[in-house]
């Protein structure tokens, strides 16, 4: 499948969209504030840029998607004011797949600007606002022109499929039952793509420049069992076995060593900083099956729906919501947080 043009989250503001269903997600960018605030206020403080140029890659649409950038410009004017100097201009990118929602986040942005406005309620510099639509493990800026690179939640998923996962069957991704040719071929896959990703960002950023990654760490059993839905639907002949057998995402969910290992290997960073902290699955203060069900299909539903059908993938969700009422509680229903910061070396 071409990936690309495939993946995207639910876009608009239906039930099922990843605007209405991302508060997980929202979480994840809240648990790295402290780091983001540290880490701009260096930036700031050593370069202080005329023209501060940022980056939100995997942004997304949605509630979620100008949290980091009012972020940033609110600890940039703070800062200003403070060493009583003048407020730079902002250029801030917001980049993911060609398949995105980025009508929507065009039409939020003139409302974006006056509340920003009315929270720091002194004049701000002008903010320009660019989308760039296009795979982050290619090149999609010119060289070094971005101070302060963002990503959350999307570095887990890898450019393609890797090859050679044919014997993957019965698992819709990598997961404790998978042959050990799959678990290498991933693997392998996800320090290509992350190596890619650092030598790209590297090639954009000034020199002492920033970026803070967050990525989902470590083994979740949510996929599994989103996977024992689909296996079930087999067995009651829903879906035909080799549906299954040759459908896999392109998910890797690494540990902090091989994160650390990669920005080491590949040379162009020096890490900062590195925190790993845990999430809930579900939304807080929500019905834990109705969330997860809900999350989970706002971000897969377009990868299922292109390889087993629309009306099949209504029903995967329907079972999933089943197995998750009996099979899993919430004190299980935790998944590892990541977040890394990173320094551009000279």
């Amino acid at each position: 499948m071409d990936l690309a043009q495939i993946l995207h989250m639910n876009g608009d503001v239906e039930e099922a969209s990843y605007a209405n269903n991302s508060l997980v997600q929202r979480e994840a960018i809240s648990l790295a504030t402290s780091s983001r605030v540290k880490a701009i206020t260096n930036l700031y403080c050593s370069l202080c840029p005329r023209s501060f140029a940022i980056a939100d890659l995997g942004c997304s649409s949605g509630p979620n998607t100008l949290l980091v950038t009012s972020e940033i410009i609110k600890v940039v004017e703070k800062l200003c004011q403070q060493l009583n100097h003048q407020s730079p201009e902002y250029k801030v990118f917001l980049n993911d797949l060609p398949g995105n929602d980025f009508n929507s986040i065009f039409k939020s942005l003139d409302t974006f600007k006056e509340k920003l406005r009315d929270e720091i309620k002194t004049e701000i510099g002008p903010c320009y606002f660019s989308g760039v639509p296009g795979s982050f493990y290619s090149r999609i800026f010119p060289n070094q022109s971005l101070h302060f690179v963002h990503s959350s939640y999307s570095l887990h998923w890898l450019s393609k499929v890797p090859k050679g996962v044919d014997n993957n069957k019965g698992n819709i991704c990598l997961l404790t039952t998978s042959p050990s040719n799959v678990v290498k071929a991933y693997c392998e896959q996800f320090h290509i793509d992350f190596s890619l990703f650092l030598n790209c960002r590297a090639q954009e950023l000034v020199e002492g420049g920033c970026m803070i990654l967050t990525l989902i760490s470590g083994y979740s059993n949510c996929w599994e069992l989103l996977s024992k839905a689909i296996n079930d639907m087999v067995i009651q002949g829903i879906i035909e076995e080799e549906k299954l057998n040759t459908f896999n995402l392109p998910n890797y969910f690494p540990s902090p060593s091989e994160v650390k290992s990669e920005v080491k290997t590949e040379g162009s960073f020096s890490i900062n900083q590195l925190e790993v902290s845990e999430v809930n699955w579900y939304a807080p203060e929500s019905d834990m099956v109705e969330s997860v069900v809900k999350s989970k299909r706002a971000i897969l539903e377009p990868l299922l729906i292109s390889h087993f059908g629309e009306g099949v993938t209504k029903e995967i969700f329907e079972h999933f919501g089943k197995i998750l009422t009996s099979g899993i509680s919430k004190e299980k229903a935790k998944m590892v947080n990541l977040t890394i910061t990173l320094t551009r070396k000279p």
